[in-house]
């Protein structure tokens, strides 16, 4: 009898460990909250109403399961909010998505050494990663990076959104340039057409998707997530096809931003 309660109690651990999610507390969101996210983000300030309010409130349920942290550099509200924003914007289609493979995203005063997590080194090329093994369910941002990504708003780079479709690439186990919790498998070959297509434009020196997209599937994925969510007018323009499959995977067609000019974020 005692073994089987030692089963029936390692069968429920399993269960809890693999399947629960943890409940998710919304919290109240910085004073002057609207007039920050109206200014910094032009994804926001291009949705109506309505939509304005639904990503107001997945930033207060980010904020209430993912914890934030400054390392050597402090954490402002605005810091915040634009954590909260690269994280939303991706997921922005699917209404009840959690980041539950995330627990912290460590902010940096600069960029860092990819290998030894250091900020203090001469090699500092890195502007953000998501970790794993012992960094695993954490991601590293440059606060700086984060920062440029919202502040130059006509350009086609965003780091935050970067590292964070990395992490919804991850969700499947594997950062491949396959999203398999998003993409729908009559997909699966025409996606993987499309990039070899295109990664290969970008060698060839035939296309206008950052050099980096060339480096691997995944990080063709990612490059070109930031331009199609930071200019999704000109990368339909330029890459219909893209454009219409990334429609598919994000389940939503991102609006055209009201572009300012930039701005100091610091």
């Amino acid at each position: 009898m005692g073994a089987w309660i030692v089963l029936i109690l390692i069968v429920v651990t399993a269960f809890i460990v693999l399947f629960y999610k943890r409940p998710v507390k919304k919290v109240d969101l910085p004073i002057g909250y609207k007039k920050l996210l109206q200014t910094h983000v032009a994804f926001y300030r291009s949705l109506n109403d309505e939509e304005k309010i639904r990503f107001e409130e997945k930033l207060k349920e980010f904020l209430g399961y993912i914890l934030i942290t400054g390392v050597d550099t402090t954490v402002t509200d605005i810091d915040r909010l634009l954590v909260a924003a690269s994280a939303v914007i991706p997921i922005f289609g699917f209404p009840a998505w959690k980041y539950y493979n995330l627990r912290e995203v460590l902010l940096y005063p600069q960029s860092f050494n990819k290998e030894e997590f250091l900020a203090k080194t001469n090699e500092r090329n890195t502007l953000g990663m998501v970790g794993n093994g012992p960094m695993q369910r954490v991601m590293i941002l440059s606060k700086p990076a984060l920062h440029a990504g919202f502040a130059n708003e006509p350009g086609r780079e965003n780091t935050g959104i970067h590292e964070f479709v990395h992490l919804l690439d991850k969700e499947d186990g594997d950062v491949d340039g396959l999203p398999g919790a998003l993409l729908k498998r009559q997909y699966t070959i025409p996606w993987l057409e499309l990039m070899n297509k295109n990664i290969s434009a970008i060698i060839e020196g035939n296309s206008d998707i950052n050099v980096y997209g060339a480096t691997n599937k995944a990080e063709f994925f990612a490059v070109a997530s930031e331009y199609f969510f930071e200019r999704p007018d000109l990368f339909k323009e330029k890459h219909a096809d893209l454009y219409n499959m990334m429609v598919q995977i994000f389940n939503q067609s991102p609006p055209t931003a009201i572009f300012t000019e930039p701005r100091d974020l610091t």
